[in-house]
């Protein structure tokens, strides 16, 4: 952090907690889960947070900024440690007699990472966390270190200041910033507010200090002078067998501690005992984090399998920022975009899946256009999902032509009917491909009201959203997202392991490769209008791009019991019910 920066956190930064408000108040935290870590959250009387881990909890008291912050306690009680961030050592005020030394450090989310040239051009990408980042991985590698190998200072909370700063006080790139939210949606991170992370005190010294040295020659090491970068190897060994790496590892980071015999204290093993300190660029190693996209994949498969499993009634299981909605007998977990302004409707009732369809997940992955009449397109996204996005055609005219005069006198479905329908077929025995999700674009379109078929928004109008907005707006335009035909549900839930997927080809391509002759797409139209009339619908535009046929993980046509290829229909927006 460069000099400019600090000036402005110290000390016009620090807050004068000299009032006892809080100490008269009582304060009942909220229980919230931030990346799979558990916090007491405590909003307090000046608008600003406090995030208590489950090593905080029995110190939740000392760690209220009153307690370590206030302005004057702080200036005389600090001690700035070594390093390029902003970091002091405190001791809190005693609370029942009792005082906690503790470790408070300056959030750098979002400036500009000072690594040497060598390290820069190694990890051209490095990022410094954000404060949740930072806490979740450091508690999953506390979690994995086999036999507790890796000892650190523990995670305590998370402060985060009411105080809005400008933008040029914080040093953060707005670019930066959007990126750590495009990754994490469910987490919130103010550009203008600051993030203190509190770790607890580890009791030792740094291995690069002479004591080290000496304890170290004490404790029979022929080459003391070697022994910082001895330590610094050996850690990096036990981080890296966990999983995880520190892109900017220094032997300072390593802690040990000198015993008052001379030498230094030993683990289990025989050897000095070390606990690892800074991990504002603490990463999973790529194998590990290809692991852990291999879990999340697995976990998206089983929660989809499970989508309208009744919720627990955990009171955090549904977060505030999302809704539980049922749109023409349709359930969906509906919430805000916020790096697009848009809106998402998830289909089911698991708040876990909502993450999956924010719109950087799969807008911006490599697409492989699927037709050349309207936008659809098939993506693997950020969490190795495939998926069928498609911009929906609500509100477009039809130009009335022979073909196409039923077409013109329904119109368009909106997405709501489309997933509706899908849904109705698949309770009648019709197969077809899975919806997942609807997403509202957040810019407005631009073409004029006058220009737009009126019916599905009039229709609609009773359909609102949790502010009141109705669920169909003129001015926004829909996309739908499908899951890519590559099985049912409940096999890949079980058998994504073994990599034997389906293949879904629709029946014009399947015509134009060979796999079925003229006589035998015509009969499967004709079986597809009867499937449709079966169930109460018919089709006011019905082509053989609009169904797939099925491959076998051989290669094989899927073949009903009548011996015809299996359909299954993947385009709803044509759907009519019959009377």
């Amino acid at each position: 952090m460069n000099s400019r920066v600090q000036s402005c956190f110290w000390p016009s930064a620090v807050v004068d907690y000299s009032y006892t408000v809080m100490d008269n108040m009582p304060l009942i935290p909220e229980y919230k889960t931030i990346l799979n870590v558990g916090y007491d959250h405590y909003r307090l009387p000046d608008r600003a947070d406090v995030y208590v881990t489950q090593f905080g909890r029995p110190w939740w008291r000392h760690l209220l900024p009153q307690n370590w912050f206030e302005q004057e306690w702080f200036r005389n009680s600090r001690e700035k440690l070594q390093g390029t961030s902003t970091v002091y050592r405190v001791q809190t005020k005693p609370i029942a007699g009792m005082s906690k030394d503790l470790v408070v450090k300056w959030c750098r989310v979002g400036e500009d990472v000072p690594l040497d040239t060598y390290t820069l051009n190694k990890f051209i990408e490095a990022e410094f966390n954000s404060p949740y980042e930072e806490f979740s991985l450091l508690m999953e590698m506390r979690a994995r270190a086999r036999g507790g190998a890796i000892l650190t200072h523990k995670p305590l909370a998370i402060y985060v200041p009411a105080k809005r700063l400008e933008l040029w006080q914080t040093g953060r790139s707005r670019s930066k910033i959007a990126q750590k939210k495009a990754k994490f949606r469910d987490v919130e991170l103010d550009i203008y507010r600051q993030y203190i992370l509190i770790y607890e005190w580890i009791k030792g010294i740094s291995s690069t200090e002479p004591e080290a040295e000496e304890a170290a020659r004490a404790s029979g090491y022929t080459e003391p002078r070697a022994f910082a970068q001895h330590m610094l190897h050996r850690s990096i060994t036990d981080m890296w067998q966990a999983g995880f790496r520190v892109l900017d590892v220094k032997p300072e980071h390593v802690i040990v501690r000198p015993t008052r015999q001379g030498g230094l204290l030993q683990d289990r093993q025989g050897q000095p005992a070390y606990a690892l300190v800074d991990f504002e660029l603490l990463a999973r190693t790529p194998e590990h984090e290809e692991a852990v996209k291999r879990v999340r994949r697995q976990s998206y498969l089983e929660r989809q399998r499970d989508r309208f499993v009744a919720t627990p009634t955990r009171p955090d299981y549904f977060p505030k920022h999302l809704h539980a909605v049922r749109l023409l007998g349709v359930d969906y977990v509906h919430g805000d975009c916020e790096s697009t302004q848009g809106k998402l409707w998830v289909v089911g009732r698991d708040p876990d899946l909502f993450d999956y369809f924010q719109p950087e997940r799969w807008r911006r992955t490599p697409r492989v256009s699927l037709s050349e009449s309207a936008q659809v397109y098939h993506t693997k996204t950020k969490d190795e999902i495939q998926l069928v996005w498609k911009v929906a055609h609500v509100g477009d005219r039809v130009e009335e032509t022979e073909t196409s005069a039923a077409l013109a006198a329904h119109g368009y479905n909106s997405p709501f009917e489309e997933f509706a329908y899908a849904f109705q077929l698949t309770a009648a025995g019709v197969a077809t491909t899975y919806p997942r999700a609807i997403y509202m674009l957040g810019h407005h379109s631009t073409l004029p009201p006058e220009m737009l078929d009126q019916r599905r928004y009039d229709s609609h109008r009773d359909l609102r959203m949790a502010d009141g907005s109705p669920v169909l707006q003129r001015e926004r335009n829909y996309i739908l997202i499908w899951g890519y035909w590559n099985g049912l549900d409940e096999v890949l839930a079980t058998e994504d392991r073994h990599k034997r997927y389906c293949r879904g080809i629709n029946a014009t391509q399947a015509l134009e490769q060979g796999l079925i002759l003229p006589e035998e797409f015509a009969g499967l139209m004709d079986k597809m209008a009867r499937l449709l009339a079966s169930a109460g619908f018919e089709s006011t535009f019905l082509r053989g791009s609009h169904f797939l046929l099925t491959l076998s993980p051989e290669g094989h046509l899927v073949r009903d019991p009548d011996e015809t290829p299996a359909v299954r229909l993947c385009n709803f927006e044509f759907l009519r019910k019959l009377g």
